[in-house]
């Protein structure tokens, strides 16, 4: 096995293109695996210094190709995942039967190190299928192979995301926004420059087997993000409490969409909280901060959706 050579699956995310900057600016070779090397290559080439990133095309998870990308790593890292079915089948195919295909390559070489990219909050969501898919990679992963590290962080945030930047594009659009549950579910919103830290962090130790939860500064409630994000681009709305029959009957509708904004699932999701379990140390536990503050992170990037946009950024920055 190589030192410093990290296959990465799921590179073109949030946290895939921040943690390809992290690592390369630490000596790391990355490969990274694409499903579409042309779509990919701008989005990653400017990610890394020369040198330190090749792109790898893999379609339909061809086992062979697999093969050679992993006995030639020392770690391999995958944050694939998806929040919605385009097909029937999706949840099953990437967040069970792919962890359950690249485990079980890491195992066959021996390589130092698998980390996966799981979910926070679902062992209780036994009636969503996002939930059993994940806990069911989850599964498996930990049966193949022993040096397995699963995070499982809450939501994850940054001008990047389809989270906040959704939301504040509702915000900024509709006179009223629904409230699922009352906006009761809370979620512990961790930074992706404080995941990707944490990711290196466990990359960098002797750490080979071990679940951990990864956690923000602070727990909030669904309502309190949207109220944070009104703040943020300085717009009041009516935030209007949803009854479960009208809920389920918007969440049918939005998910016709070609990118949901909210599908059944999803809904069903919504209804457990995203916060600490206590089944398992959370990243504060090991020393592992993530002190990024909610407020004042998506205040940089909030501007896009103010009134007068970028002016507005130049505005408070004159103030």
């Amino acid at each position: 096995m190589k030192q410093k050579e990290i296959l990465l699956f799921g590179a073109t995310g949030q946290i895939g293109r921040n943690l390809i900057r992290k690592l390369s600016k630490n000596d790391y070779k990355i490969t990274a695996v694409t499903r579409n090397i042309h779509q990919a290559g701008y989005i990653l080439k400017t990610q890394a210094n020369p040198g330190y990133l090749e792109l790898v095309e893999i379609k339909n998870f061809n086992s062979d190709k697999i093969d050679y990308l992993i006995k030639n790593c020392s770690i391999c890292v995958n944050l694939i995942g998806i929040l919605f079915e385009k097909r029937r089948g999706d949840f099953k195919l990437i967040h069970s039967d792919l962890p359950n295909l690249l485990s079980k390559k890491a195992d066959k070489f021996k390589i130092d190190k698998f980390i996966h990219l799981s979910s926070l909050g679902i062992e209780q969501a036994l009636d969503s299928e996002y939930a059993r898919s994940k806990l069911d990679g989850e599964k498996k992963i930990l049966g193949n192979f022993k040096r397995s590290i699963i995070l499982k962080p809450s939501i994850v945030y940054s001008v990047d995301d389809k989270f906040t930047t959704n939301f504040m594009k509702l915000l900024n659009r509709l006179p009223i926004m629904p409230l699922y549950y009352n906006g009761s579910t809370k979620f512990s919103p961790i930074h992706v420059s404080d995941i990707v830290e944490i990711i290196f962090q466990i990359i960098e130790s002797q750490n080979k087997s071990l679940t951990m939860e990864c956690i923000g500064p602070k727990v909030m409630s669904f309502k309190e993000i949207i109220n944070e994000l009104l703040i943020s681009i300085d717009k009041k709305r009516l935030l209007l409490p949803l009854p479960k029959p009208i809920a389920s009957l918007t969440a049918k509708f939005l998910q016709l969409l070609p990118k949901p904004l909210l599908t059944e699932d999803q809904l069903k999701l919504l209804k457990y909280d995203n916060i600490k379990s206590g089944l398992y140390k959370t990243n504060f536990d090991l020393g592992l901060k993530a002190n990024k503050t909610f407020r004042i992170e998506v205040d940089k990037y909030s501007y896009n959706w103010k009134t007068g946009g970028q002016y507005a950024r130049k505005k408070n920055i004159i103030n």
